[in-house]
């Protein structure tokens, strides 16, 4: 499978460069305060904004979600393609080492054997 890129966001008044990305580290601390990526399309005024500031878990620990929400307004909301990328990443975090390609793929890196 072939891997989504990440989402680069540059503040021009700060010259700080945004890396948006998920990892699984990323994924469940969302999932950790109730975070379903299925609620984005039924709640996007409350859940986009969530999606966003988790997508900095990884590259930007440290930033605070009243810093993604005052860029969330700043950026006047978000394209059906930063949407669409922010939700491929976020999957695509959550499918690694959850779901293998094939049985023979199970356990390649870990020195296991697996028979079904």
């Amino acid at each position: 499978m072939e891997r989504v890129d990440s989402i680069h966001i540059t503040d021009n008044l700060s010259g700080e460069v945004y890396e948006l990305d998920f990892n699984r580290e990323a994924v469940v601390f969302a999932e950790n305060r109730g975070f379903q990526l299925s609620d984005v399309t039924e709640f996007p005024v409350s859940k986009l904004p969530e999606l966003f500031f988790y997508s900095f878990r990884w590259h930007h620990r440290n930033v605070s979600k009243q810093k993604t929400d005052r860029l969330y307004e700043r950026l006047g909301g978000l394209s059906t393609d930063f949407i669409e990328r922010l939700v491929l990443l976020y999957n695509q975090a959550a499918m690694s080492n959850t779901i293998a390609d094939s049985t023979e793929d199970m356990g390649k890196n870990g020195n296991l054997a697996v028979e079904l």
